[in-house]
């Protein structure tokens, strides 16, 4: 009866950890899903923020290029 009374209390504590365990691998599983789905949104927008500093940078220069020359040909 003894026995029987302590296989139950290790039985209880057994599935407290497994759950317990279940529940932080759980939680590590979303942070590590949420860390993956940041860094894939970011990614494109990276991508975009450079393709529009780069045009701009080329617009901006062949505005000077126009520019200087027709101050060039006016002297």
């Amino acid at each position: 009866m003894a026995n029987e009374t302590i296989d139950d209390i290790t039985g209880g504590i057994n599935a407290i950890s497994g759950s317990a365990g279940r529940i932080i691998t759980q939680q590590i599983e979303l942070v590590t899903l949420a860390i993956q789905s940041v860094a894939g949104m970011f990614e494109p927008l990276g991508k975009n923020a450079s393709n529009l500093v780069t045009g701009s940078l080329g617009a901006v220069t062949a505005v000077l290029d126009n520019v200087s020359s027709a101050l060039d040909s006016k002297k």
